[in-house]
């Protein structure tokens, strides 16, 4: 597989792998260009030869057998002429027959070119210059042997024409002496003619073999060129089909995947946990990662809201965003909460860090529209712009992005990270992590929009409407917390019942409202007297129970007189004038009495009662003879 990705060039980046596709391509017309240029030189080459070189060579050939021919005829008429102006006639032409014959053979070496004239019709003779020898093509040198051999020959012809001549002539003076001379001179002259002709014969012979030795090529390279050039369109049109096949198959098996797993994303049926196969370190690799990182991303995110849905309180949903703000590589970050109904900001996590500890100035805890995120919900970035937020305390060599977190419409929280003011490398590191943090809070918003709903209900159900106090539901609902939790410390819990003297009158006499701001103020004296760790429950019309946890035995005494005290000391306007009211208390100790939380309930109540019947405005001690009913 590593071998076709480097033939194939798998790991290039797209732009560059199709460039040396293309390259590839256009080197297989090259090859076929050089082979038909090729096969063309070589034709053009050995037709060159034929046309100029050896079709000339055999004309001249021809052209010398013809004229030689005919100087034999000549000679047999210049014998038989009678007359001297006959004979002077057939002397000039049988001796320019001769003259052109020696000039054509001159012509037929190498580089030479001449000019012949008919010597019947006195029109020139189509003989152009040679063209290189080819005696490359039999590897012998014909032409220098035919040369060799016919120069000696026409030079005999030639003095023997000569001395033809002049036995002709001197005939012509004594006829009967020079006769038999004669004969015999014409017959060694026509026998020496008709070797030359042999001789020119035989060189228009080797001519024609040439010709047909080089024709033979000539069909012998075309014939190979087309072999040549079927064999490489054949294997480039293979190599094509693999190569674009290998290459094709590269891109669009991961992005046929890729395609897939988006309508299957979007189809809600992805599975969100598989990844797509990377079988390459292109662009389309690249790709496949970068949705495999998508994916596990989308899938984290997935997992991480349904995880937070299942979570039992909004304390575990910020603990779980602290953990991924630390797992992106955030140290240093803080999640405040708007109440619901207040205009404030509450540090939620982490909760070790104290109003000193926080990175803004510590009004924003007390008017939240102070802040600029809270404000206008919006990211906050002190990288985009120094100093956006004039909350943030000036620290050198810090930096803040400060995220709101939409809840119900209205930004419900805010998200703050705090860096180290970055260089111009860090900035885009940093932008990343605050990306990637982003998206996990806006995944939490929708939950925890939903949790604090659900704690507002629970909150309200758990709660009096009017005094703001726990009500019975919440003790009923927390029991099991309260008694396990003073089991296992060994600590007892007081339990004190108090109920507001001849309350009736008050609604009967100055109207409800003004009953309803007894409560209300008989409930903030009541939280003033015990301790904050105490708790304080709206046990039922005007009756309170104060739950005292972890309090000395007889502790619960002194605390429920101190209630009465402050009781019968405040004073409550009422449109009437000031009105004083006297409160009754009865206390219980669990398990001291009972180890019945319940029953300890119950044994506070009768000891209210009994502080009833002994004249009110009394705190009294449970004690067992109070308590004559064995049943509970």
């Amino acid at each position: 597989m590593g071998l076709v990705n480097v033939m194939t060039f798998v790991d290039l980046p797209i732009r560059r792998k199709f460039l040396i596709f293309s390259g590839g391509v256009l080197f297989w017309f090259v090859v076929m260009f050089l082979i038909t240029i090729a096969a063309l030189v070589n034709v053009n080459d050995q037709s060159g030869i034929i046309v100029n070189t050896l079709m000339r060579e055999d004309r001249i050939a021809q052209k010398m057998v013809k004229d030689l021919q005919t100087l034999n005829v000549d000679v047999a008429e210049l014998v038989k002429a009678e007359d001297v102006a006959s004979v002077m006639r057939m002397i000039e032409i049988s001796k320019a027959r001769l003259e052109a014959v020696n000039s054509l053979l001159s012509t037929i070496n190498p580089g030479a070119s001449a000019e012949d004239h008919s010597p019947g019709t006195g029109k020139p003779v189509a003989i152009s210059a040679t063209a290189p020898a080819v005696e490359r093509l039999v590897g012998e040198d014909y032409v220098k042997n035919y040369v060799e051999q016919m120069s000696p020959l026409l030079a005999g012809v030639t003095r023997q024409f000569g001395e033809l001549a002049q036995l002709k002539l001197a005939q012509r003076i004594a006829p009967h002496k020079e006769n038999a001379s004669l004969e015999q001179e014409l017959r060694e002259l026509q026998q020496s003619i008709s070797r030359s002709i042999a001789a020119s014969n035989g060189l228009s012979g080797t001519v024609e073999t040439l010709i047909a030795t080089a024709a033979h090529e000539i069909k012998t390279v075309i014939a190979y060129a087309v072999v040549a050039a079927v064999c490489t369109l054949l294997l480039a049109a293979v190599l094509q089909v693999l190569f674009t096949r290998w290459i094709a198959n590269s891109i669009a098996n991961p992005v046929s995947s890729i395609i897939d797993q988006i309508h299957a994303l979007g189809k809600g049926e992805a599975e969100l946990g598989n990844k797509i196969s990377i079988t390459s370190k292109d662009d389309i690799g690249t790709l496949s990662a970068e949705f495999n990182g998508l994916m596990e991303s989308i899938h984290k995110m997935t997992m991480f809201k349904k995880v937070i849905e299942e979570d039992d309180s909004l304390e575990d949903v910020y603990s779980r965003l602290g953990k991924i703000f630390q797992e992106v590589g955030i140290g240093e970050y803080m999640i405040y909460e708007v109440p619901i109904g207040q205009n404030k900001l509450k540090p939620v996590y982490p909760l070790v860090m104290s109003n000193e500890e926080i990175s803004c100035d510590a009004d924003i805890l007390d008017n939240c529209d102070l802040c600029k995120a809270k404000k206008t919900g919006h990211m906050i970035s002190s990288i985009a712009y120094p100093q956006m937020c004039k909350m943030f305390l000036p620290q050198q060599e810090k930096e803040h992005v400060c995220i709101p977190m939409i809840v119900g419409g209205n930004a419900g929280g805010v998200v703050q990270f705090v860096f180290d003011k970055p260089g111009p490398d860090g900035v885009r590191a940093i932008q990343r992590k605050v990306f990637e943090a982003s998206q996990y809070v806006k995944e939490s918003q929708s939950v925890i929009e939903a949790k604090r709903l659900m704690s507002t209900v629970r909150e309200s159900a758990l709660n009096d409407a009017l005094t703001g106090l726990k009500n019975r539901r919440f003790l009923q609902e927390y029991t099991e917390n309260l008694v396990a939790g003073a089991l296992r410390r060994g600590k007892s819990t007081g339990l004190i019942m108090c109920d507001l003297d001849y309350f009736k009158q008050v609604n009967d006499t100055h109207g409800h409202s003004a009953g309803d701001e007894i409560l209300k103020e008989t409930a903030n004296i009541i939280k003033k007297s015990i301790r904050d760790a105490d708790i304080l429950i709206r046990f039922g019309g005007e009756e309170f129970l104060a739950v005292l946890l972890d309090i000395k035995e007889g502790g619960s005494v002194a605390i429920a007189e101190k209630i009465r005290q402050n009781m019968e000391q405040a004073k409550f306007k009422v449109k009437d004038g000031i009105l004083r009211k006297t409160i009754s208390l009865g206390i219980s100790e669990f398990p001291l009495d009972t180890n019945l939380f319940w029953q300890a309930i119950k044994f506070a109540d009768v000891a209210l009662y009994k502080a009833k019947e002994g004249g009110r405005n009394k705190a009294v001690r449970f004690t067992k003879d109070m308590w004559v009913d064995e049943r509970f």
